[in-house]
């Protein structure tokens, strides 16, 4: 489909209260998910003696099932609605917590209560990709598809607010009730969002005989694929500028990561209809070119000033490349087949960022780590280069 730039639409303001209005149940969602996130690998390896290897299974579990159930909830999305989907990945962070709290109360049975937490570690991991993907396709149904890219903006925010919110309040509470209170704490946020989501109105599921699997991955992998390229920026930046630090010999990589993620969301807030007015792929094609940016810079930095204005421009280019990018994969396919569309697509990020850690781990062991931000900020570059031919041939085409 031809990419054409969409005017500014009346009543922005009220228009984001409508789309927070429903992508505020995948606040809920992440809630759930970061709230036990930095207390599961010290439970796990300190509490009930497990190794480091199950500690991290543990956490892994959940990211292995979000992957995995996806392109399901995408295709359960456009066959039953985005609201039942939603529902039903909140049901399943409720599970997860109530996993939590019978894997507390087995603490004297090792074997049981880790088993219990792998479940609901996995049922945790399906509710987030039905949580996420439905929130998403609700929000479309109740604004119109004329602004995917801004209900893709705000669910992203949401996203990644309750996720820094959620890891520091879990440690405040675990080491306030310990686990059992965290466990309730999980199931009592889900339950209540539960209960919002039902009486909410439902949207309606557009008809027509849905493309098979393979179909919508011919119609979205190569946007899927610059998604990927540009998430391994994202990824060095979130997993290894702790180690970059400390192999420089400085401090502050909090801070670094703190400008990383405000520039993250404040670049959402800030240009809420960029992708409407100018076109995903062009407002990809410039972020690609800042966040390239920003990666040489953390690759160059000779004072920590420099590193941490790198990952404050990699995080400000990285924000908008999902949604603009988004917008454009979404509209490559029918209706009925755009929730099919959307978490396909969003694999591509769960699968990059699944493989950047080792990948940047085998380049560190050999090139030292300064390197890692140096290949990433090449492959950014030729995302930037292959979204530009993207756009050209998408123009000729129109």
């Amino acid at each position: 489909m031809p990419e054409q730039p969409a005017p500014e639409a009346p009543g922005a303001l009220r228009l984001n209260l409508r789309i927070i209005s429903v992508v505020i149940f995948n606040f809920a969602a992440y809630l759930t998910i970061g709230l036990p996130l930095a207390v599961l690998p010290g439970y796990v390896h300190d509490v009930m003696g497990y190794s480091a290897f199950w500690a991290g299974l543990v956490v892994s579990l959940q990211y292995f099932a979000t992957l995995v159930s996806r392109p399901h909830a995408g295709r359960f999305a456009d066959l039953l609605g985005p609201k039942r989907v939603v529902v039903a990945g909140l049901c399943g962070c409720l599970i997860s917590g109530l996993c939590y709290a019978l894997a507390a109360l087995t603490a004297t049975l090792p074997m049981v209560s880790l088993l219990l937490l792998c479940f609901g570690r996995i049922v945790l991991g399906i509710g987030q990709s039905f949580a996420g993907t439905g929130s998403t396709l609700w929000g479309v149904g109740v604004v119109g598809s004329l602004h995917i890219g801004r209900v893709i903006s705000w669910n992203g925010i949401f996203t990644y607010g309750a996720m820094a919110i959620g890891a520091p309040l879990g440690v405040g509470i675990y080491r306030w009730g310990g686990l059992l209170l965290l466990a309730g704490v999980v199931t009592a946020i889900a339950l209540l969002a539960v209960l919002m989501a039902l009486p909410r109105p439902a949207v309606k599921s557009s008809k027509g005989r849905p493309l098979p699997f393979r179909a919508v991955l011919g119609k979205i992998w190569r946007f899927g694929t610059l998604l990927a390229m540009g998430s391994a920026g994202f990824g060095v930046i979130a997993t290894f500028i702790t180690l970059f630090y400390q192999n420089k010999g400085w401090d502050g990589a909090a801070w670094a990561l703190t400008l990383f993620s405000g520039a993250f969301v404040g670049t959402r807030l800030l240009f809420p209809n960029a992708i409407n007015r100018h076109g995903g792929l062009m407002v990809a094609a410039v972020c690609f070119a800042v966040e390239a940016v920003g990666l040489f810079l953390v690759w160059g930095a000779a004072d920590p000033w420099m590193a941490k204005l790198g990952a404050l421009l990699t995080g400000a280019g990285f924000s908008l490349v999902f949604p603009a990018i988004g917008v454009v994969a979404v509209k490559a396919v029918p209706a009925q087949n755009q929730g099919s569309a959307l978490a396909t697509y969003t694999a591509f990020m769960d699968l990059a960022l699944g493989i950047t850690g080792p990948l940047a781990g085998l380049v560190m062991s050999y090139a030292g780590v300064p390197v890692i931000y140096l290949v990433s900020a090449l492959l950014v570059c030729l995302a930037m280069l292959l979204t530009l031919k993207a756009r050209h041939a998408i123009a000729e085409s129109a």
